[in-house]
């Protein structure tokens, strides 16, 4: 049998020179591997073969079957394999599977490995060994076909962060620190939309699902905000799509953030005021039971809106907005240091300083 006692390194691989030997009897002998200058080795694939170091083989007097034996060698095999990995900004790596089948029992091998290299690294410079500091996080992305490898995963003290529809992304924390390993996403993001035109008539539904179903009451088209959607082309998204009505971003007239609400996640619920481009209402018919433009001081009167405190405030907001009295926060398309793609900064436009050019704002 032969035991290998390996470090791995994510920069360079190590060839050796022919054994030299220290210390030998019949039955044993340790022997160490002088090294040469190294050389880079780049990943190819989801495996990476590194190793250098120590060997200490231990020879037996008894034979032993083929069968165990190859056993034993395939074993060290996989010993001899990591997981490859790419850093993160944070200390960490990442671990992209593919979708290639993978034992279970083979993937906790590597897995062990792997996670022995990345707990504490060394390298060798020139004439010494150099230990760095390990890995903080580690995360394994994994694609829905790989579910049988949860398991071993788990074992080795990985645990779910966050799940999209085709895979799931687990996370350990190494360090016997406090974990700083972000949650998963914590907000859901979601318009209303108070769209109102020149007869200050505005644009409500009543809806075939969800708590209003069935009760008669008006409300304003609502709707959620698509990943890596704006809130202002949400906004637009959902009044076209619930009433056919065309529609021209305004301004976030107020905001609202609760908790404990979609699967006990908080939520950012944005009032956005449109401008209508066209009139002709063609409702959905999946969703919406009936849309039609309703004089405002009628949606006001509602019994519901008044007896609720939240829709009593907004509709507050809303009236004062029409009579000139209120000011919300147009879009303002801006570019960041970090990114050169438009985003947008919600402000008041109102009371600010001039000298500066609205059409675009550059932050930091």
């Amino acid at each position: 049998m032969i035991i290998k006692f390996l470090y791995r390194t994510p920069f360079f691989s190590y060839a050796t020179f022919p054994r030299t030997s220290f210390f030998c009897s019949k039955r044993h002998f340790f022997s160490y591997h002088p090294v040469r200058k190294p050389s880079l080795c780049r990943n190819q694939g989801k495996l990476t073969n590194i190793r250098y170091g120590i060997y200490l083989n231990t020879r037996s007097s008894m034979s032993c079957s083929a069968t165990p034996a190859m056993a034993r060698e395939k074993e060290m095999e996989q010993v001899d394999r990591i997981l490859a990995a790419k850093e993160d900004d944070h200390g960490g790596v990442i671990v992209e599977m593919t979708n290639e089948p993978l034992d279970p029992s083979v993937f906790g091998s590597l897995l062990r490995a792997s996670l022995s290299h990345w707990r504490q690294q060394v390298q060798f410079f020139g004439v010494r060994w150099t230990h760095l500091q390990g890995k903080k996080g580690v995360w394994i992305k994994l694609p829905i076909e790989l579910v049988t490898l949860i398991e071993p995963a788990v074992k080795e003290g990985f645990y779910y962060h966050h799940a999209e529809p085709k895979y799931l992304m687990l996370v350990n924390w190494l360090p016997g620190t406090a974990n700083t390993i972000p949650a998963n996403a914590t907000h859901r993001v979601g318009i209303s939309a108070f769209v109102v035109n020149e007869k200050n008539e505005v644009l409500v539904v009543q809806e075939k699902s969800g708590r209003f179903r069935g009760t008669g009451v008006w409300k304003f088209p609502t709707g959620v905000v698509d990943e890596g959607e704006d809130i202002s082309d949400a906004a637009v998204r959902e009044v076209k799509e619930e009433t056919g009505v065309d529609a021209k971003f305004v301004e976030i007239l107020a905001f609202r953030q609760s908790h404990k609400s979609f699967f006990d996640k908080s939520d950012l619920f944005f009032v956005c005021m449109l401008q209508p481009l066209s009139f002709d209402i063609k409702k959905q018919d999946a969703e919406i039971e009936a849309a039609e433009w309703m004089p405002f001081e009628q949606y006001t009167a509602q019994p519901f809106v008044q007896g609720h405190d939240l829709l009593r405030n907004i509709s507050d907001i809303c009236s004062g907005k029409i009579e000139g009295r209120y000011t919300g926060f147009s879009s303002v398309p801006t570019v960041t240091s970090f990114s050169e793609k438009k985003t947008y900064l919600y402000m008041n436009n109102n009371d600010r300083a001039t000298g500066h050019d609205d059409a675009n704002v550059t932050g930091n």
